[in-house]
């Protein structure tokens, strides 16, 4: 029996891409092999590696002075890939609003002059800063943000006003909501959240910001080595690339990336307005920044929480249990978790907090 899976990531996939990749596990259209088995630099796998990045384009209209790439490491090897692509004048400013976003600026001290313009550190992470009230340095190359933050349940809904190239890690919102891409020189995002099984990042890049990465830049790092051999310079994750593929696929089907947002906003408001109407259960993040993709709620002790998340599992909602640094609880309501997923949730949510209070 399926379960309405919570998880941050690895997350749950949309059920018809696993059956479409169930029934073509054994037979990849009549080639008698596995996706997973065929070569890389066959024509039927480069094929699907052109299809999953044009249909990606076309998702979030990404303009042509743009390349896509398909990459491995997760996000987190792009926090050290990032300084060394776009440092030219080995200077950085980084907004910081969560743990991943921390790490981020961790790891570009190895690599330039970095400083941190904006923190919400103070308050346990739990708003985003107010963007008109930030000033950045002189002379840098980028300013760095994490749109939203997995595991704090914050998301951006305006960017900082800068001249310099914008960079954005969209690991756990990437396709949930509309952006303009021309705001940003870089995007990148582990595909493990909202996409694909763990093992694929996406980045996309301003084409002018090729070619200036650092002399110590290892070459599996380099953003030109990559867009020069259309993400083949060495073997990709290439099932990763296929069920990302059929992702794309299924949300083209239903009508794209601003249809998806509109499900996605109704999925966190019915379950941020049953939060915010109980008197058993808690958010603790400024309400105009609330993430779409990444919902923390807390019962009223660590007892009750403990509780909350067996007694879910046991009915079916899994993964519910809240990051370490955080405690509680927190749903992870990406793409693919169905309304009904969010509606069950709550209805168990109801029971809880009868049985609990």
């Amino acid at each position: 029996m399926r379960v309405y899976n919570f998880a941050a990531g690895p997350s749950t996939l949309p059920l018809p891409v696993l059956k479409q990749a169930q029934a073509e596990l054994l037979d990849y259209e009549g080639t008698g092999m596995s996706i997973m088995e065929m070569s890389h630099r066959g024509k039927t796998f480069m094929a699907v590696n052109q299809e999953a990045n044009s249909l990606l384009r076309e998702l979030m209209n990404i303009p042509d002075d743009y390349s896509v790439l398909f990459v491995q490491g997760g996000a987190s090897q792009q926090f050290a890939a990032v300084p060394l692509n776009l440092m030219k004048n080995g200077k950085a400013d980084y907004i910081v609003t969560g743990n991943f976003a921390a790490k981020a600026y961790e790891e570009s001290v190895k690599y330039g002059d970095t400083a941190i313009a904006a923190s919400s550190k103070d308050a346990d992470y739990t708003y985003i800063p107010d963007m008109k009230n930030i000033t950045f340095r002189e002379g840098i190359d980028y300013v760095h943000t994490t749109y939203n933050n997995t595991i704090f349940g914050t998301r951006y809904t305006e960017l900082p006003k800068t001249s310099s190239v914008l960079v954005s890690d969209m690991s756990s919102c990437i396709l949930s909501e509309v952006v303009n891409v021309k705001d940003f020189g870089l995007i990148y995002a582990g595909a493990q959240k909202n996409i694909a099984p763990a093992g694929l990042t996406i980045v996309i890049v301003r084409k002018d910001l090729l070619g200036n990465a650092s002399p110590v830049c290892p070459t599996m790092l380099n953003y030109s080595i990559q867009d020069k051999n259309d993400s083949l310079y060495n073997t990709p994750p290439t099932f990763p690339i296929y069920v990302a593929m059929l992702v794309f696929k299924w949300l083209k089907s239903l009508g794209g990336v601003s249809a998806m947002q509109k499900i996605n906003e109704e999925k966190a408001k019915i379950l941020y307005d049953f939060i915010d109407n109980s008197s058993f259960y808690t958010n603790k993040v400024n309400k105009k920044d609330r993430s779409l993709m990444n919902v923390p709620f807390f019962a009223p002790t660590e007892e009750l929480n403990a509780k909350f998340v067996s007694e879910a599992t046991a009915n079916g909602l899994v993964s519910l249990k809240g990051h370490r640094v955080v405690g509680g609880m927190r749903a992870s309501i990406y793409n693919a978790m169905p309304l009904e997923g969010v509606k069950s949730l709550i209805e168990f949510m109801k029971k809880f907090e009868m049985e609990n209070k």
